[in-house]
């Protein structure tokens, strides 16, 4: 009798032992977060982490590792980054152990940031500039995505992809004393982005990705809002348009984690 109770006993231990330790192993999650200045935390004002990609604690991929227990992060975006960039400096980061991906990209193949500082001048139409941008959109991003996307399914065969969009950035005002947005011009820019958000969302969907529209999560907290999650504006000139710390909290953080827990 005191033989068997043993056995069972040692039985319990053991299947404790091994339950612990996969509990232990499935929170180690390996995360690497991609992309451009959307996700590096241009914007947020503290770009300790890595001055010239302007990464930075306050940038949600950093949020997410310090709210995360058993996070490790290869945090490899970078301001100014393309779909070209991405694929000759950060897939290589992924590998079959990476089981959480995020990214943001395209906006700066599509000229996005020349085409706002062009419309924020006095005094110049700007009309064309969105069109040309528009036009890379719906004609040449797709492929770009895609080259993009192929490489990170290769290269990380077993992470769930979280793939972000970019919120609109007016709300039919500009407070800025700097800048020269017209009304037509805000709409074009917001309608700008809902083309962006639905070319990334189909080359996210056909690759079996997440796409997480950050639209919806901005809405009332864009430039000139009471509440801006996006900074209008800034010095330096560079934070302009880019998420706040808490558009990076608030909206992208909390996007993620909607997804990944």
């Amino acid at each position: 009798m005191r033989s068997n109770m043993r056995r069972l006993i040692g039985a319990v231990l053991v299947v404790c032992a091994c339950s612990g330790g996969v509990t232990a192993a499935a929170l180690a999650d390996n995360y690497v977060a991609l992309g451009d200045s959307y996700s590096s935390g241009t914007g947020t004002r503290d770009y300790s982490l890595s001055s010239g990609c302007q990464r930075g604690p306050y940038a949600y991929p950093a949020l997410i590792k310090a709210d995360r227990a058993g996070t490790s992060l290869t945090f490899v975006a970078c301001s100014g980054a393309k779909t070209t960039d991405v694929l000759a400096n950060q897939v290589q980061s992924l590998s079959t152990s990476t089981n959480i991906v995020t990214i943001t990209i395209g906006g700066n193949d599509a000229g996005f940031s020349n085409v706002i500082t062009q419309c924020a001048y006095p005094l110049v139409s700007c009309n064309s500039d969105i069109t040309t941008a528009q036009s890379y959109i719906n004609n040449s991003l797709p492929g770009a995505l895609n080259a993009v996307y192929a490489q990170i399914k290769a290269r990380a065969p077993n992470a769930r992809v979280v793939v972000l969009g970019y919120p609109r950035l007016f709300m039919g005002v500009d407070c800025n004393a700097g800048t020269f947005f017209s009304t037509d011009e805000m709409t074009k820019l917001n309608a700008t982005a809902d083309m962006m958000k639905n070319v990334i969302s189909a080359r996210a969907a056909a690759y079996g990705f997440t796409f997480k529209d950050a639209i919806p999560s901005f809405t009332g907290h864009a430039v000139c809002s009471s509440t801006e999650w996006l900074n209008g504006l800034s010095n330096p000139i560079g934070d302009s348009y880019h998420p706040n710390r808490t558009g990076h909290k608030s909206g992208y953080e909390a996007l993620v984690r909607s997804v990944i827990g």
